[in-house]
């Protein structure tokens, strides 16, 4: 085939040279020249015969084709995708199609530009890296933006993958400390890029830590290490393994909700901690368990709770607890337990989509689910057991508001909404309006109720701003000119003004 195709050649380019000169030139003899100048086609390999295709590749070639040349999955990724589809053919059949057949086709489009680093090594519980990466995916037919955080152990390279909604430094620690409690401890050393959550100043001569950061590695007794930039090996063991992430997760997955995406992903890491690592040669949970775990340095503990202490140096938002056990975030609200009811409090956002509160003491006293939606009420029942309620019956109140505005069209509308919006101690509200109301005339009460539909707002402290700021408190009237005074002479003794 070679031999034919460089005599073809000869001749095109040079048409006046002979066979003899092709011969001597090819090293075959004049016949052989003779006979592939005569020949159009190509002549057939009769010892490799025609190559056919492996007939347990066959029927997904063209699924093959397109994940290999156009989604730019791995070989590995494409094998589990075809075997649950049925494939029934050898990892060596598929990876020898691929090799062959379809990464040289890659090749000649892209070019091969890879660059290659020398692997760092380290000892056990000696170095662990973090790093994370945004994604968009599918979540509920919408595509949402994601953030997935990994942490690697350097010696054993077992990986723990987190997923928030959002990016922000409490973000950070929260999936450093899901890390830390997965792995049982911590290593000596953590390596970090130059990200504003752990560096205010990345410059060489006047380098400068994050100050909550070197908090929080100080609370786990950690020495913090960062990559300088243009450093890729340096963090090559966290690096890496987000291209295996991409190939085998986030490529072609939707789901239904964020809950989903969060299981299906520790699914996935443990499933990634069970495989054999290409530079060690071990299964990666099998070199944690055997020959790092128990180098690894002892999470805090606290002797008097009996659990392991999470780093709560900072506090980001406070709030104060309304009187109905309420605080408000985002404009929705959301329920505290009843005895911290006026007190101070303080938020943390974890996830980007779950909302802890913690008392002034660093308790966590409640965890809620964000609401996408706005100016709703997100109510644990727990957190009102035991709850004081008043002892006023909300249907005499009702009784008495209907009666004396039976003229205003919207009262029932408007005690519905009352009850709706403060549905925790409705009774306490409407007996409170109620009260306000006796002090002022039936037009300035429907005023203030007509206000409070403008505003889609209905308790007392709205009836009240509403009906003080605009009108006058009802009084009785007094005409001087009609008062009937006694009649006849009016004599006192003068002792009633002795002192």
């Amino acid at each position: 085939m070679d031999n034919w195709t460089t005599i073809k050649n000869l001749k095109k380019i040079n048409p006046t040279m002979g066979t003899r000169t092709i011969a001597r030139l090819v090293g075959v003899s004049r016949n052989t020249v003779k006979k592939a100048l005569q020949e159009d086609g190509a002549p057939i390999d009769k010892k490799e015969g025609v190559k056919k295709l492996n007939e347990n590749i066959e029927p997904f070639e063209g699924f093959i084709k397109e994940s290999f040349l156009k989604k730019n999955l791995k070989a590995s990724r494409i094998l589990k995708d075809i075997q649950s589809k049925g494939y029934q053919g050898s990892t060596w059949a598929l990876y020898s199609y691929i090799r062959n057949e379809l990464k040289p086709i890659k090749e000649d489009v892209q070019g091969n530009n890879k660059k290659a680093y020398k692997s760092y090594s380290t000892n056990p519980a000696e170095q662990m890296q973090f790093d994370w990466a945004h994604y968009t995916v599918p979540i509920d037919d919408k595509l949402i933006k994601i953030y997935i955080h990994q942490t690697i152990l350097g010696f054993s390279r077992l990986k723990s993958f987190v997923v928030t909604l959002s990016m922000t430094q409490s973000d950070v620690f929260t999936a450093l400390e899901d890390a830390f409690n997965m792995f049982g401890g911590v290593c000596e050393r953590i390596q970090v890029d130059n990200a504003k959550v752990f560096v205010d100043n990345a410059s060489i001569n006047d380098f400068k830590w994050n100050t909550r950061f070197l908090h929080f590695c100080g609370f786990y007794g950690i020495k913090p290490t960062r990559s300088l930039p243009a450093h890729p090996w340096s963090k090559g063991k966290v690096e890496k393994p987000f291209n295996y992430l991409e190939e085998h997760f986030i490529a072609g997955n939707e789901f239904k909700n964020f809950e989903d995406l969060q299981q299906r992903l520790k699914v996935f890491q443990d499933e990634t901690n069970t495989l054999l690592h290409g530079t060690t040669n071990e299964i990666i949970i099998k070199r944690f368990q055997q020959k790092e775990q128990e180098f690894l340095k002892p999470l805090p503990f606290d002797n008097i709770t009996g659990e392991i202490k999470r780093y709560v140096g900072f506090k980001e938002e406070f709030r104060k607890v309304a009187a109905d056990c309420l605080i408000s975030y985002k404009g929705n609200k959301y329920s505290v337990p009843h005895f911290f009811a006026t007190k101070e409090v303080w938020i943390k956002v974890v996830y980007g989509n779950t909302l802890q509160i913690y008392s002034s003491k660093n308790n966590l006293i409640a965890t809620h689910i964000l609401s996408l939606g706005k100016k709703e009420i997100i109510i644990n029942k727990d957190h009102f057991k035991g709850y004081r309620k008043t002892n006023t019956t909300i249907s005499v109140t009702i009784s008495r508001l209907v009666k004396r505005f039976h003229n205003y069209i919207n009262i029932h509308k408007f005690i519905s909404n009352v009850k709706v919006q403060k549905r925790i101690d409705p009774a306490t509200h409407l007996l409170k309006i109620a009260n306000l109301f006796e002090y002022y005339d039936d037009e300035d009460c429907i005023l203030a109720m007509d206000e409070c539909f403008t505003l889609n707002i209905f308790n007392a402290n709205i009836i009240k701003g509403c009906i003080t700021n605009n009108t006058t408190p009802k009084r009785e009237t007094i005409n001087l000119l009609n008062i009937d005074l006694p009649k006849g002479d009016i004599k006192r003794d003068l002792g009633d003004y002795k002192l």
